[in-house]
């Protein structure tokens, strides 16, 4: 079982940054990829970026590439989103999420353990 608590969301501005932390416990958490979903107001949960179970591969959606970066620190059992020149359409709940697999994934269906999510609102 892993259990995960997310962090670090807020109200920014636009073009303003910010880190999101997802905080692990359970001992899957190392074992597993880590992926960023996230779910605006009347929309689908949708793929935000992934990571590989040892840190080594990461994915992103195209629409968040150049501006975000996943990362992991397992001997924390902690995750990171790293957010900049942040978007209005960026706006939701960022939620994380892990894998019993190493590898990285794009579908929402693929992994087994949620966070609650954390808002983020930017503002124009």
């Amino acid at each position: 079982q892993v259990q995960l608590v997310e962090s670090g969301g807020g109200l920014v501005q636009a073009g303003d940054s910010l880190r999101l932390s997802c905080a692990a416990s359970g001992r899957t958490f190392n074992v597993g990829a880590m992926g960023w979903f996230r779910q605006a107001p009347g929309t689908e949960r949708e793929f935000v970026a992934t990571i590989s179970a040892g840190g080594g591969s990461t994915r992103y959606a195209d629409s968040v590439k150049g501006r975000f970066t996943i990362s992991r620190d397992n001997a924390k059992n902690t995750g990171y989103l790293q957010m900049n020149s942040l978007k209005p359409e960026y706006t939701a709940v960022y939620y994380c999420a892990v894998r019993r697999y190493s590898g990285t994934y794009y579908y929402s269906s693929g992994y087994s353990y949620w966070g609650q999510g954390t808002q983020v609102t930017v503002s124009s």
